[in-house]
């Protein structure tokens, strides 16, 4: 789906969304009556310093003035690989937009993230990976490093990896496999409104938390994760 039937189908009776050059603002009403905050990356934009400062101004002027809850819509690059955003500190910019999302989302503004197109490494990190929930849509293709770049890192061969991302979702990009280790909450249907399922998803709001160590265990795809962050917990508590 392009960023245009994507709006269309969750807000059928308009929005003032707007895309500028690959950042996407603006804010919307849900059938319900709910006002959502929308931001974003489209056009398989890459996530530089002037990107992830501008969505991390836009969010934090809504906190504590606005409310309901934020969307981040999710079809980017990876991190925009430049001597100038890696010279003025691309990592902080990335780290302040992932503590921007999830300060909102503490103080009472839920954070759902939506990919519906590419995302990648730091992109994915600071925008969808950074929501309490993150939503995929048929045809999505995450990857938290392609397995040309973690051969490079790992220095395993090509096939050594191919072979491993068949069995190991850790290995392997694609939707499925963020979905299976607990990364993607649920993939919606894109053959059905996009707004009946956003209402659906707020009402369990509440009650939904950021749990993807556990959805990891639970969907095979990181079975130690959420047993090594209880035990972590465990001793630190003991040692207090």
């Amino acid at each position: 789906m392009t960023l245009d039937d994507v709006l269309a189908s969750l807000f059928p009776d308009g929005h003032d969304v707007r895309n500028d050059e690959g950042v996407v603002l603006g804010s919307a009403v849900l059938r319900s009556g709910t006002g959502m905050l929308v931001v974003g990356i489209a056009d398989r934009t890459a996530l530089g310093i002037d990107e992830a400062i501008r969505l991390s101004g836009y969010v934090l002027e809504s906190v504590g003035r606005d409310t309901g809850p934020i969307l981040v819509l999710v079809d980017s690059d990876s991190q925009r690989m430049s001597k100038r955003d890696e010279l003025l500190g691309l990592n902080e910019f990335l780290a302040h937009l992932a503590k921007v999302l999830i300060h909102a989302d503490m103080n009472g503004r839920a954070t759902i993230g939506l990919l519906y197109g590419h995302s990648a490494a730091g992109a994915l990190l600071a925008t969808g990976l950074a929501t309490r929930v993150l939503v995929g849509l048929p045809g999505a293709d995450p990857a938290v490093m392609d397995l040309p770049s973690m051969a490079k890192v790992t220095k395993l061969s090509m096939e050594a990896l191919e072979e491993k991302a068949k069995s190991t979702p850790v290995f392997a990009p694609g939707l499925s496999n963020l979905a299976r280790m607990g990364a993607v909450h649920m993939t919606w249907s894109s053959a059905v409104s996009l707004a009946g399922q956003m209402e659906a998803l707020l009402a369990d709001m509440p009650a939904v938390q950021d749990k993807r160590d556990a959805l990891g265990k639970e969907r095979g795809g990181r079975v130690k994760a959420v047993d090594i962050a209880e035990r972590v917990r465990d001793l630190a508590l003991q040692t207090r």
